[in-house]
């Protein structure tokens, strides 16, 4: 992406070389922006601020500047600019959701915080701000992606995340993982055996081979692959595995 070379090069920069050296949990504050919050109980701001720590969404609304230096805030001037969701949830959009704790992906203290500036001739509406994303990325003064920045004025940011490669990643070596051995669900219907050199397989209800195929780990999170071609995901909390309605313990 190429760097914009317009008046605005150079947009917060010191601001930026703080948030990207925030070693310690400072608050980081986008303040006086035009906050389109996808909240359905908040809605749009004029001359607002946006407060988070880490990746967590923590206040928005106006006045908020005036505590930045009680709290060593990292302050970033958004004077003629629009904060919106980086990432939007379009059946809230299409009215699709009938209860506002069910609204995800909005600018509302408790959420991650993934959020997007551009100036505000770019951003009559949540739409037309994602399009510039989409299609003049060198107009982007910021994209954050919890809370971490990954465009500033309109380049990549020194250090960012790369996205995974697309295709099929090759198995892991997990020999020694406490998570390697066979899970078995409260019922003892359900036996699923992960090896080490990537591979599962499923007995269930007493039919050995019921499902076969390979698997990765990434965090808490394991992904299936069945040789049948379809894929499964399931989420290790402690000691135990959730996958697909089932809950299983190393047996």
């Amino acid at each position: 992406m190429s760097t914009d070379t317009t008046a605005t090069a150079g947009w917060n920069a010191e601001a930026l070389d703080e948030i990207l050296a925030n070693d310690e949990g400072r608050p980081v504050l986008f303040t006086n922006a035009h906050i389109l919050t996808m909240d359905p109980l908040i809605g749009t701001m004029t001359g607002a601020d946006l407060l988070y720590v880490g990746s967590l969404l923590v206040g928005v609304g106006p006045g908020i500047i005036t505590a930045a230096g009680d709290d060593n805030a990292i302050v970033v001037d958004c004077t003629d600019m629009t904060i919106a969701p980086a990432v939007v949830d379009t059946v809230a959009l299409a009215g699709g959701r009938g209860h506002r704790s069910e609204y995800v992906a909005t600018l509302t203290p408790g959420n991650t915080t993934d959020f997007l500036v551009v100036p505000d001739a770019l951003a009559a509406d949540v739409p037309s701000a994602l399009d510039a994303l989409m299609t003049s990325p060198e107009q982007v003064r910021a994209l954050v992606a919890a809370g971490r920045p990954v465009l500033w004025d309109g380049a990549d940011v020194p250090g960012r995340a790369t996205a995974p490669e697309a295709g099929i990643p090759a198995a892991e070596d997990l020999t020694g993982s406490p998570r390697v051995g066979v899970w078995i669900d409260r019922h003892d219907f359900l036996h699923q055996e992960l090896t080490a050199d990537g591979r599962y397989d499923e007995t269930r209800g007493g039919r050995p081979h019921a499902y076969q195929g390979r698997y990765w780990i990434d965090g808490h999170r394991i992904d299936y692959l069945d040789d049948l071609g379809f894929w499964a995901y399931g989420e290790f909390q402690g000691d135990e595995l959730y996958h697909a309605g089932y809950v299983m313990k190393l047996g």
